[in-house]
Order: structure tokens, then sequence, then C-alpha cells
């Protein structure tokens, strides 16, 4: 029964409607919108339990006063499927895959696999990195000045929050229109690197295999100048020791599970963008010395194609999701929608906001959307409300979260690894800059957790441990940083459980 949200539905009685399949599509954008002015939240799966039997008496027929125009009246068809889903318990159920994109704007670039460019094409991209990197540093449409825009000088970007993704999806599109500005390029976009596949062989010479710094990015950085990045060139790993990486960091699991969530969720808590932002971070501890530096990662030419690829699997969450319109993404969220909301949906330095960007112009030449029968998605949790029946399986992975880490003591990005009779089993690499006191974001985000999910076999009747690792910070305090230094984290273990 499930359909882009905001479209007309064919009604038909469904005996176990759940929200994410069934009941979410029953509120359009128009009567979403109309009963938040009125204080009433239809767009969220707690605002329509909440809300439910005012719901069912508003709504149903032959007198019914909602939605107040004749066209969005509800059939007894869909009451009762409305009562069912009250009857049952307010299930919350799993979100069907989705098509393509339907209900967002049309879209009017399209970017593809760097690997299957023509040559043409290829040349066209050096030509507009090429353009952009001779540019003035001090002009504000030069690679040094939006390169800055994310480390240094002005670190803007948005790390560990609902902004994230959204904020790197604007950024991409300001650079894009950077490089289509080089004259002749006009027509560029920016491609991405599946980072599934080895660092492509295009990425690896001039102009885009590295970058050298014109100007000191430090020296005007706020409240006070950074010493350290002048000169500078940006580093990268072998080839091999970035694939070896990305499989040791997790990126690959964590983008799998991500890609799977039925929820946009919260995070440190549960979600697409709780293991979207693992794995983002894991890729940029996997590509090398430059990517894994807050301060300057983004002076690296492979941040925009491998951020390119982060903005590729969002839509293609999107898509499985059904969440590519507003109120299609508004439905996944749960309780917090106030970031899509003035004041707090800004994107500094950016005037596109937070709930603009929902709805991209982008299209790509592929997205990770599988057929129907293989699309199935998951909202495993570790708790579920008694009145619902729920079931955890043996197939299903051990959530193993390392709790509690206070991020602000330690001196740069880090390595969390869990070790099973003191041998590795996995670990998470976390993302950010050299001095979190002094980052506004991190701060707000100080205490962090990082989720590790793992099959049951792997862990029992084993000896578990965790350790942080500062790398880079050897000589100061040695390669392992001390747990009672990182505010003694915690770890929570346990069986996921989902609706039966």
């Amino acid at each position: 029964m499930a359909t882009t949200p905001g479209s007309p539905t064919t009604d038909q009685v469904v005996a176990a409607p759940t929200y994410l399949a069934d009941i979410r599509f029953f509120f359009r954008p128009e009567d979403v919108d109309h009963m938040a002015a009125k204080g009433i939240e239809l767009g969220t799966y707690d605002g329509v339990k909440k809300n439910a039997l005012a719901i069912l008496a508003q709504t149903s027929p032959p007198n019914a006063q909602m939605p107040p125009d004749q066209a969005g009246k509800w059939s007894t068809d869909r009451v009762q499927t409305f009562k069912n889903w009250i009857v049952n318990g307010y299930p919350l159920g799993t979100a069907t895959g989705g098509g393509p994109p339907a209900g967002g704007p049309a879209p009017t670039r399209l970017r593809k696999d760097v690997t299957t460019l023509t040559d043409a094409e290829f040349t066209l991209l050096k030509t507009a990195f090429s353009g952009l990197m001779a540019r003035d540093p001090a002009a504000a449409d030069s690679y040094f000045a939006l390169a800055g825009q994310h480390g240094l000088p002005q670190s803007w970007c948005l790390h560990h929050e609902d902004r994230f993704n959204p904020w790197h999806r604007q950024y991409l599109i300001e650079f894009e229109d950077a490089l289509r500005s080089v004259p002749g390029c006009e027509t560029v976009t920016l491609p991405y690197w599946d980072i599934t596949t080895d660092l492509p062989d295009r990425l690896q010479h001039p102009p885009l295999d590295q970058y050298v710094l014109p100007a000191d990015p430090g020296a005007n950085a706020t409240p006070q100048p950074v010493t350290g990045y002048f000169p500078y060139t940006t580093q990268r790993f072998s080839v091999a020791t970035i694939t070896q990486n990305v499989k040791d960091f997790g990126v690959l699991t964590d983008i799998a599970t991500s890609l799977t969530q039925s929820l946009w969720g919260s995070y440190n808590v549960n979600g697409y963008q709780d293991f979207s932002i693992q794995a983002h971070d894991g890729g940029h501890g996997s590509i090398g010395p430059t990517m894994a530096d807050q301060n300057v990662s983004s002076f690296d030419p492979v941040f925009w194609f491998f951020h390119c690829n982060i903005d590729r699997l969002w839509l293609s969450w999107q898509t499985r999701a059904q969440a590519t319109t507003l109120t299609g993404f508004r439905s996944t969220l749960g309780t917090d929608t106030g970031w899509l909301t003035a004041p707090f949906n800004a994107l500094p330095p950016f005037t596109t906001t937070a709930d603009q960007t929902i709805g991209t112009t982008v299209s790509y030449d592929r997205l990770d959307v599988p057929g129907p029968a293989e699309s199935a998605m998951e909202n495993l949790t570790g708790s579920t409300d008694a009145a619902s029946p729920f079931a955890f399986r043996s197939a299903d992975p051990v959530s193993v979260r390392v709790k509690g880490i206070d991020r602000l003591n330690i001196p740069g990005s880090f390595v969390v690894t869990l070790l099973a009779d003191g041998e590795p089993v996995a670990k998470r690499y976390f993302f950010q800059p050299k001095t979190p006191r002094k980052c506004p974001t991190c701060v707000k985000h100080g205490i962090i957790n990082l989720d590790f999910r793992l099959p049951q076999e792997q862990l029992q009747d084993r000896t578990l441990s965790v350790r942080i690792d500062v790398p880079g910070h050897s000589e100061e305090i040695g390669t392992a940083f001390p747990l009672a230094q990182a505010g003694n984290p915690t770890v929570n273990a346990r069986l996921l459980v989902q609706d039966a």
C-alpha cells in the first residue's frame, strides 16, 4: 500500500498496517502544514501516535471535519486501516523500498562515477580543478578559499549532528558551481569515487593527486592563529593501505547497515545518519594523514569525490526510505524535527537551509537501490514498546556500544578498537579537529558513542575489552589514550529486537 509520500493512494483495508509502510502516507504535505499551524504534528510517528484518536474522530466519514477539502477526505477503507493500526498497538514497522526519486524537484545535473567518465569529460574536470587552483588564494571563488570553508581558516563544517548531510550536500553544490565558473567548464559536474572500490588511477595524477597550499590557512583562523600548516602539501596513503583501512575501520559494514535503516534516526542513537556518519569518519581516517586531519582534509582533491559518494549514498537511502521530499523525510525522524525549521536549520556560511536540501536537483548515474525482492529494510533497536509484540533472532547482530566517550579531552581524530581475548575484532575511526574544545559543534556534542554490530558467535565466550588510540601523538601521550582521560566510557552490549 506504500506510495510516495504526499501522493494519492488507492485505498484498501490493511489488516496489520505499520506507520512506516502504510500510515505515514495518509497525510499530504498540505495536511501536515495545516495542522502544524494548529500545534498538531502529523508528519512524524510520535505526532501521529499521540493524536491518533483525535485524527480518527476528525477523519471518519460521513461527517469528517478533516481534511477540510473534499479531495482529501478519507475513505472508509482508509479509516478501517487506521483503526487497525491503533488496535494493534501503533506498530512502527519498517520502510518499504522505494523506486526512483519522485515528488521532488526535477534533476538539473547528473554526477557520474569518476571511472566511467569519457576522456573528454575527464579532461574537462581536470581543466576545472586546475582553473580553481590557479586563482588568487585571496579570491572567494579560489580552491584555497573554498576548501578553507570546511577546515582552516573558517571551520564552518557541521559534523556529528543532524545537519551533517545537508551541510555537505550544499557544500558540494557551491564547489561544483565554482568549477563551472572556470571558462569553458560551464557543464562540468563532480564525479564520485565509490569507496567500495580501490582508489581510481584517475585520482592519482595531477591536478587531482595532491594540492600544495599557496598560503598559510591558519594565519587568519579564529579565535587565534593555528600553526604547523605552511608550507604544506596534502598526503595520502598507498592504494593498498587505503583499501585495508576501509575494511579495518568498518566503512563498508557501516555503509551497508546505514542503507537498510528505516529511520533517519538520531546521531549517537540509531538510524541512517548514525551509521552514515561513522562510515564518513572511517573513510576520512582510511585515506591518509590529510584526510584524517579536519583542519586540512578538504584541501586534498580526493575530499570532493569522497563526499560526492557520501551524498550519493544519502540519496540512495532517501530513495529506499521514500524520503526524497520534505514530507517523506520528516516522516522518518521521530520527535526531533526542529533542525528543519528556522532558526535551527541554518547551514552557515550558505544561505540555503537544511530543509531546502532534502529535495535535491542533483541526480546520480547509479543509486544503491536494490530491486523490490531485495529491498527489505530494518528497524532493529535495543528496546521497544511493551504494548507491541517483538522478536529477536539468532541471525541478528549484537549491538556493542562504547558509550560516553569525552571527545573533548582527546587531541584530534582517534580510533576505538573492540578486542576479544586481546585480539582486535572491530575498529571505528572518529574524525575531529586537533583541538576539539575550540570547535563549537564539538563542544555541543562533547560526549559521544561509537557503535559496533557484530555476529553473536564472534563475541560469545570471549573476554572483551576496549582501547582508544590517537594516531600521530605517540611522542607526547603514547598511542593508547587513557580511558580515564576519555571520560571513563562504558560498554553497552545488547541483543537487538524488532516488531514481530
